[in-house]
Formats: C-alpha cells, sequence, structure tokens
C-alpha cells in the first residue's frame, strides 16, 4: 500500500512511522510512505502558504494553490485518482470497521491542515473523504494522519508477523478483549486463571470469548448493541447483568 502525506511538517513522521513494526514493513517494501512539504509548492518567496480568512475572525488559512499543486504532484502520471482523506474535526469519526476498508485501497493521499484550516474550494475540488479521530480538536492534521497510517497498515497482509494476529484485538469483532498474561504464573500473590494452564483448547477458547464479553459489558457497554452476539453470548451476559456469573 502506499501512502502520500500533504503536510507543513513532514519531519514528524519518520519519528513515529520509522520504527518498529511500520519501519520494518516498509523496509520490506510492503508499505510505501512518502510525506510531502507543501511549502514546496507555494509561488510566494518567503514560502508562505497562509492568509487571512475572508469571514474575518482570529487565524490565518491555508492557501489553496500550494495544497492543490503538492496535490497535483503526486497524482502526476497516475491513471486513477488516489483516495484522498483530509483529517478534520469536521470528519466522520475513526474507527476499526473504517480501517479495515481502507486496508483494501492501494493508494491513499492524506492532507493535513493547520492554521484554522484549508480553503474550502481546494477541499471541494480534490478530497474524497474526510476523517476525525475525535470529537476534539489539535493544532494540525499530523498526529490524526499518524493514527490513521499505524491502523491501517497493520491491516495490510505481511505487515504484523506470522505469530502476531489483530483479529482477536479489541474493535476488531465489535468487542473488547481479553486479559491476557504472560510469565511468571504468579505475581505478586496472583496466579493467572487455570484454564489458561490447562491444555484444554476449547475450554481456553470459551474462557477467551466470555472475558471478551464481560470486558466490553463493563469498559464498553455502547459496543454490545453494535456487536455480533451469538445466542450464547446473550445468555452468559444475561447471567453477568442478573449477578449469576
Amino acid at each position: 500500500m502506499r501512502f502520500d502525506v500533504l503536510t507543513l511538517f513532514p519531519q514528524m513522521f519518520d519519528a513515529v512511522l520509522g520504527d518498529s513494526i511500520i519501519g520494518r514493513a516498509r523496509e520490506n517494501k510492503l508499505l510505501e510512505m512518502n510525506f510531502i512539504d507543501i511549502r514546496d509548492f507555494t509561488l510566494n518567496k518567503h514560502r508562505k502558504v497562509d492568509d487571512y480568512p475572508y469571514s474575518g475572525g482570529g487565524g490565518m488559512l491555508m492557501n489553496p494553490q500550494p495544497v492543490y499543486d503538492a496535490y497535483m504532484f503526486v497524482a502526476k502520471g497516475l491513471d486513477y485518482k488516489p483516495l484522498t482523506i483530509y483529517m478534520s474535526p469536521q470528519g466522520k469519526v475513526f474507527n476499526q470497521t473504517i480501517a479495515a476498508d481502507l486496508s483494501k485501497e492501494k493508494h491513499i493521499v492524506l492532507l493535513c491542515g493547520h492554521y484554522e484550516g484549508i480553503d474550502q474550494r481546494v477541499i471541494d475540488e480534490i478530497v474524497d473523504m474526510e476523517l476525525s479521530v475525535g470529537d476534539f480538536v489539535l493544532t494540525g492534521g499530523e498526529i490524526p494522519a499518524m493514527t490513521v497510517i499505524d491502523t491501517v497498515s497493520r491491516l495490510i497482509p505481511g505487515v504484523l508477523s506470522a505469530e502476531t494476529s489483530y483479529e482477536n484485538e479489541s474493535h476488531f469483532n465489535g468487542l473488547l478483549e481479553y486479559p491476557q498474561y504472560t510469565r511468571p504464573a504468579e505475581w505478586h500473590g496472583v496466579s493467572i486463571p487455570d484454564v489458561l494452564i490447562s491444555g484444554h483448547h476449547a475450554n481456553i477458547e470459551k474462557w477467551k470469548r466470555e472475558q471478551s464479553l464481560i470486558n466490553t459489558l463493563k469498559k464498553r457497554p455502547d459496543m454490545l448493541e453494535k456487536a455480533e452476539l451469538t445466542k450464547e453470548d446473550k445468555e452468559f451476559l444475561n447471567k453477568c447483568i442478573n449477578g449469576e456469573r
């Protein structure tokens, strides 16, 4: 998968996306990432990319010209339009379902705003989707863009090692993940659940599912409304709610 990021601060990205799992995937050519400095495309001799908004009020607005020219630098020569996402507090809130959909794309362009945002005309011309990482406002779109790249990249085949799977992680199947334990088997007087060392695979899987249901019920009960629950899941949850488990 290819990511192109249009930003005023390209140097921020390699510090986050150049190491660990994502860094190795880039080295192995599973992911291609390009961080394009919008300032390189301004016609202003002082590399200025913003101006006062016509609507008045505080703050500055990014000019359409350098944003558009940066985008055309990426799109030039392509026989398709890359999916172009503007990271904006006005966008749809990003989640695991959206990440799974985006992982099927071959080329994504992420546009990072700054100041008071970007001239609406260039947004209307090049942007296919607006995404937010939550109902709050950050100083720019760089951190949200990193969040999207990291989340989507983990879903690309080969990015995670064979022994690491995202399929049982929180949010993937509509539930939170079950508790995890490692050595030592007893720590600070607390032992791991006996079922985990029982060697009984079916019982272990049953325990994982029940613990995921309990975790979700305690921490994010709102998620249960959309989760795909079996008849057994619902019966188990009712017992938990009624204090029978």
